[in-house]
């Protein structure tokens, strides 16, 4: 069973990954329900957390009943996130991970995220601030390298266990492929059978059916799986891939009900947690994932986007339960 500091996890963990504007409390409450055995805040600004910038404040919230939750962290700076690692543990997390690996280039040009791939030095400096700044574990997000001529996850995977990196997770593309291409997954299986590593070794990038997380398993011996993209709008994918691990056969896919339930009770804790107004606002971008490809939707879809108070939503989920009481979900 792979172990995070004092943290136990089940045989063969599935993580959901730190996603911006996706990965809030509401949503990690929905995956956790529906099998997801690790979570991440979404990335932090270590400049935000110092300035006292209430978007990064926010983030920090963590609920027991998510546990165990990661807090991510990211920035260039390391006096920055010695101070940010310590601010992180006032909220008692059960583990800060570090950003190494997102590829946007207001986050890059600040010499943060995946732009420390062309510099493993400050990457070990960095993470070796945030060792310093807390008592907690540490565990590192990253990808291959800067580009296909400067992979270096062998180097960094060594060098960040040596100083004390509990666990990684690593996204198989460069940062140079963005989210796009082929992610090579034969880069992670090196590290995994590295000798000298003995830290979980997760992979992460493009899993998004229970066979393929089963044939990845296999393929390349990691110790767990991070599901992203494939998550959104699509929380029971957690569950389908330890059921088809299982017993070796797939689960039906989720009712019409199960959709409407699912995306009812994100609108109903986002209202919780971010207030009403804001709450429905912030939902409207999930309807489109939670009822992709439903027959006849587009109106109702139309409906959930525009209507502005909580009543109004709950009666138009009433009408679509009515109107797709008989609707048969198909492969």
């Amino acid at each position: 069973m792979p172990k995070i500091g004092n943290i136990l996890l089940p045989d063969f963990p599935l993580l959901l990954a730190p996603m911006e504007d996706v990965s809030d409390p509401p949503f990690r409450r929905l995956c956790k329900s529906h099998g997801a055995d690790l979570m991440y805040s979404e990335f932090i600004s270590s400049e935000g957390l110092i300035r006292d910038a209430m978007k990064s404040k926010q983030k920090l919230d963590i609920f027991d009943y998510e546990r165990p939750v990661g807090i991510q962290i990211f920035g260039g700076d390391e006096e920055a996130m010695e101070l940010s690692a310590k601010i992180v543990d006032t909220v008692q997390p059960d583990l800060i991970d570090i950003n190494f690996g997102c590829p946007v280039k207001k986050v890059v040009c600040k010499g943060a995220g995946a732009g420390v791939l062309k510099d493993v030095d400050l990457m070990v400096r960095l993470t070796k601030a945030v060792i310093k700044g807390t008592n907690l574990p540490v565990t590192v997000k990253t990808r291959l390298g800067w580009d296909e001529n400067s992979i270096n996850i062998d180097e960094v995977a060594e060098r960040l266990q040596d100083i004390g990196v509990q666990a990684l997770t690593i996204h198989a593309r460069t940062r140079a492929q963005m989210y796009k291409g082929h992610s090579d997954w034969s880069h992670i299986a090196r590290v995994k059978n590295n000798p000298r590593i003995s830290m979980p070794i997760f992979g992460n990038g493009d899993i998004d059916s229970p066979e393929k997380a089963l044939e990845y398993k296999n393929k390349y011996g990691i110790d767990g799986i991070m599901i992203g993209r494939a998550a959104i709008g699509y929380p029971w994918i957690f569950n389908e891939i330890k059921h088809y691990f299982a017993t070796g056969e797939k689960r039906s896919l989720p009712s019409m009900n199960d959709r409407i339930e699912a995306a009812r009770n994100h609108l109903i804790w986002s209202m919780e947690w971010k207030g009403e107004r804001l709450g429905i606002v912030e939902m409207r971008r999930h309807y489109t994932n939670y009822f992709k490809g439903i027959h006849g939707f587009k109106e109702y879809k139309q409906r959930l986007v525009t209507t502005d108070d909580h009543n109004s939503l709950m009666d138009v989920f009433k009408e679509i339960s009515d109107v797709y009481a008989n609707y048969i979900m198909e492969y």
